[in-house]
């Protein structure tokens, strides 16, 4: 086995789809790309999301204490990518690349009709921000469009590329230990 340097520990352990982010703050909407996310329980479902200074939308995040998570597909591979290479300070986002929203029920920050699903959060703890950049969020609502017949997301590699999800490989069925779980 070759060694590599530990800091490209994320290469190896991505940690899920990418998602772009929406926030509002003070009326204004904006949406950041993130890489950096984790569930951590199933009930209540809780999220950890790493946001940092450098985003635009932390300061969003802190002050609002809510956001929404889109979940989107291949098919928006490159718009996800320039929407990182983008600041909101400087940027309306959803105009220059076309982003489609829908009013939240329980959130400000924007649906995002675009994609295949959108997850309506509130920070659930921020103890963790000012160390880690890590709000933990709790899921509060799910949308996701059925009809919508792209479903494969986009898994970052942390080098600029990607990995595409594959086929579906089902062991629900071995799964005997998680079946009560809603």
């Amino acid at each position: 086995m070759k060694e590599i340097p530990a800091s490209q520990a994320y290469h190896l352990l991505e940690p899920g789809p990418i998602v772009l982010v929406t926030t509002s703050h003070k009326g204004t909407p904006n949406v950041m790309t993130m890489g950096f996310h984790m569930m951590i329980q199933h009930a209540p479902p809780l999220i950890g999301c790493v946001v940092g200074p450098w985003d635009y939308s932390q300061r969003a995040l802190k002050e609002t204490g809510e956001c929404v998570i889109a979940i989107p597909t291949i098919d928006l591979a490159e718009i996800v990518v320039d929407i990182g290479n983008c600041s909101g300070d400087s940027v309306d986002k959803f105009q220059r690349f076309g982003l489609k929203t829908r009013p939240a029920k329980e959130v400000k920050a924007p649906l995002l009709a675009n994609c295949l699903a959108n997850i309506e959060c509130r920070v659930a703890n921020s103890s963790l921000v000012d160390t880690y950049n890590l709000f933990i969020l709790e899921a509060k609502r799910i949308w996701i469009d059925e009809a919508r017949t792209e479903r494969r997301m986009l898994h970052h590699r942390g080098d600029g590329s990607f990995m595409v999800d594959g086929a579906l490989l089902d062991l629900s069925d071995r799964m005997t230990k998680w079946r009560q779980l809603p």
